[in-house]
This record gives C-alpha cells, structure tokens and sequence, in this order.
C-alpha cells in the first residue's frame, strides 16, 4: 500500500479518503461510485495515482458539484463526471479499479450486486463501508473475489474500515481464523488487532451484553429466546477476536 504525497492544500482528504487513495493502483484508470465533489479522483489523478477517473453521482446537486469541482481543476480530459445509478456510469472492461465510499455496507453491497453485469471480476474493489462491513465481506465471498488487504482507522470520533478486494484465492484471508468471526470483523482487522479495532469491538461487546441482559429480565418468548441465542453467539464471537474470555 502505498503513501500518497499531497501535492495541493486544496486536495487534501479526509484520513478515510487518503486510505482509500492509497489503495488505488499505480496508473489505474479508476470509477468513484457515489463520488460527491469528486474529491477522490480530482486527488488521485492530480498525485498521478491515477491515469484517469469516472466520478458517478446519481442525484443531481452532487453531480453538479462534481462537475464543477473537475472543471475548476482543468481535469475534464481526465476525469468525466457521469450521472447515474451506481454501477450504470461504466462500461464493462472500462476501468481497474472501483471505489464506493462513505455509503452503509449493505447499500456498496446492493450497488455491486445490481451492476455485477459491469464487472470483469479483474477490477480491484476498493470499498468504504460507514457501517456493516460484513455485507461487503459476504458478497465478496459469495462471488469469488479475494479480500487481500483491510484498514481500520478512526476520524473525528467514528469508526472507519477501508476493504481492498480482487481476482483471488478467496479462502486465503480466513486462514487460520474462525471464517464466521473474520467475516463480522475482518480477517486481516483481527489478526492486527490495532487500538481502534480493539476499541470498536469491545464497546460493541459491552453494547450486546447489555442487549442480552436486558432481554433476559423479560419474558422468555420464543422470539426472545430465538434473540438471546443470537446475541450469545456474537458475544461468543466477539470475545474470541478481542481477546476477552
């Protein structure tokens, strides 16, 4: 993974955009789903990350922005802003690399799932999530592509987890791990265990042992029941990859 040189003060991203900035290939041309003020692909190819760049919005005021923001960095030759619904802004075989960013994990997984007819499966997916990453990590799987790289990092009091995935073995990232822990938190995420994993994870630990607890002082409905085996299997999973126990 590579450490980009910000060459503008105007282009500086935000920690989460830089990581997934640095996930790009050299020289890829590359598709920015949902892409804003194009920030993303205005940054990688002004760093010459990038050789060229789609952003994609779908609504109108983002597009716009886009638009806007490309034609005042003189980049219309090498970004073009397109509208439309995720995946329908490429042609298949167009570019090398896809980034979705800032959106919930089962809504990057129900935009790769609609325009899966776009991809080659050679694309590297660089993906986002805000929330629920395991969507992401399940389709993945589910098609066949290899999760060979993940970040986790913390902005402005959030939680942020950055996915690369791409043509591959897919079983190799869960090597060695419980499959069903490394798809809730992340293969690579638990074997690295850094201090903004261990700080997500243990205040989601404590956040479904209160869940549990107070399920358990309730009437004990087949549905609760059904729910309070739920919720001790994740804290059973979540112990196991923090360490607690």
């Amino acid at each position: 993974m590579r450490k980009v040189v910000i060459t503008m003060n105007e282009m500086k991203l935000s920690k989460r955009l830089q990581t997934v900035a640095e996930y790009i290939p050299d020289g890829a041309v590359i598709a920015d789903i949902g892409s804003d003020h194009a920030y993303l692909p205005c940054y990688a190819v002004l760093n010459h990350i990038a050789s060229r760049a789609i952003a994609g919005e779908i609504t109108d005021g983002p597009f716009l922005s886009a638009k806007q923001q490309v034609e005042k960095l003189n980049l219309s030759s090498h970004i073009s802003v397109r509208q439309g619904d995720g995946l329908e802004v490429i042609q298949k075989g167009e570019v090398d690399a896809i980034t979705i960013a800032g959106m919930g994990g089962s809504l990057i997984a129900h935009i790769l799932e609609s325009g899966k007819d776009k991809l080659t499966g050679k694309e590297r997916l660089i993906l986002q999530p805000n929330i629920h990453a395991i969507h992401i990590r399940e389709w993945l799987y589910k098609e066949g592509y290899a999760l060979v790289s993940e970040m986790i990092l913390e902005e402005d009091g959030k939680c942020y987890e950055v996915l690369a995935a791409e043509a591959g073995d897919k079983d190799a990232a869960y090597e060695g791990f419980s499959f069903e822990a490394g798809m809730l938190v992340g293969p690579f995420l638990a074997k690295e265990k850094n201090a903004v994993f261990t700080k997500k994870w243990t205040q989601e630990l404590e956040h479904t042992e209160k869940i549990h607890e107070q399920i358990s002082r309730a009437a004990q409905s087949g549905h609760n029941k059904q729910k309070l085996a739920e919720l001790t299997k994740r804290i059973e999973l979540l112990k196991e990859v923090i360490g607690h126990g």
